[in-house]
């Protein structure tokens, strides 16, 4: 019995098994929208045989994108054509998420993020984060430090793109802390010099996420699961630890979050990260642990036995995967094949080739 084509039910969600496809940016859209890429991108993953797909990293304000071509959920006029991509996700047997992210003082920059855009390419200003403290001097902008109530704005802007998000048909809603956007740059002291309410102490800087959890929980359906994604160490002196991730998590699951998704990294420019196969894997089973919330373990998770072995050994309870589902979007059906595992979604359209 493969724990990972075993279903897996949150709230009043049922994923049909422990695979997700992790949320990427694409770069593909104009003024938030969503357009035939998007359905492609997403609709052939949900195909491929996924429990749940989670479209990418979606501004809740026009500001806040990484770049001109990030989807969006700032206006009600971007609810139809995500809700397109949700409805044949849902056709497809699969569950549809979303990212919601805001990216601070990482705004308005090339999609490699290697430097910010000029106002010819596209790019806009003021960025904003909790400190006036650039990603890097030489190749970023100096944000505008966000006053309190900016800082409340933020908050109601993150509560109504989740109204938003349920209105088009997303189930699963996450919330992007991790990679160096706002959340993150709030929660580490590399990022975060304030000396007020939301500053200083790790209850401070914890503040503006929970904040944003509280609200966006407020307007989800309670059926529905809220996820946070975490850098859960920045790899640096001084800065953001794992012990810090599992104190959140804590508080995180005491609000009303079901998983934990389990990243690391990208505060700072030119860190040394130790990247190998599963290298984020004891992060989510550490967390998981300790914090006793669900947790999701991704970065280069690549074989399906390595996967299958995460969730037997308990590290994790789903399994995200990114690069890999881009190299080949029906590696859940080859992922079943490889573990003997029969299934029974193959889309009929694929009748022809469906393992006898």
């Amino acid at each position: 019995m493969s724990i990972l084509f075993s279903p897996y039910t949150q709230r009043g969600v049922t994923f049909r098994n422990r695979l997700v496809v992790s949320p990427m940016c694409m770069y593909s859209s104009q003024d938030g929208f969503a357009n035939d890429w998007h359905l492609v991108h997403l609709g052939s993953r949900a195909v491929g045989g996924a429990a749940l797909v989670i479209a990418e990293a979606t501004a809740v304000t026009a500001e806040g994108r990484i770049n001109s071509g990030d989807l969006g959920l700032w206006s009600d006029a971007h609810i139809p054509g995500l809700r397109r991509i949700t409805d044949f996700i849902r056709a497809q047997g699969a569950v549809a998420g979303i990212q919601l992210a805001h990216a601070g003082r990482k705004a308005g920059t090339t999609p490699d993020g290697a430097r910010a855009l000029t106002p010819e390419q596209g790019g806009w200003s003021p960025i904003v984060a909790p400190s006036a403290v650039s990603f890097a001097a030489a190749t970023h902008a100096t944000p505008h430090a966000l006053s309190l109530a900016e800082i409340a704005s933020v908050v109601e802007a993150f509560a109504a793109a989740a109204t938003r998000a349920v209105t088009a048909g997303f189930e699963v809603v996450e919330l992007h802390a991790a990679h160096g956007y706002l959340f993150h740059q709030f929660l580490s002291p590399l990022a975060n010099q304030r000396t007020d309410i939301y500053g200083g102490s790790q209850a401070n800087r914890f503040r503006f996420l929970l904040e944003s959890v509280a609200a966006v929980r407020a307007v989800l359906p309670a059926d529905k699961p809220l996820w946070v994604r975490l850098s859960v160490t920045d790899y640096v002196e001084g800065g953001w630890t794992l012990d810090d991730s599992v104190a959140l998590s804590m508080e995180l699951k005491a609000a009303g979050v079901d998983l934990v998704d389990c990243s690391s990294g990208a505060i700072v420019p030119r860190v040394k990260i130790p990247v190998a196969p599963g290298f984020q894997v004891p992060f989510a089973e550490r967390i998981r642990r300790e914090a006793g919330v669900a947790t999701g373990a991704v970065g280069l998770i690549t074989e399906p036995a390595q996967a299958e072995d995460i969730l037997a050994a308990g590290q994790a309870d789903m399994v995200l995967l990114a690069r890999q589902v881009l190299r080949d979007p029906y590696w859940p059906q080859h992922a079943a094949a490889a573990l003997g595992v029969k299934l029974d979604y193959w889309a009929p359209q694929y009748w022809a080739v469906k393992p006898r």
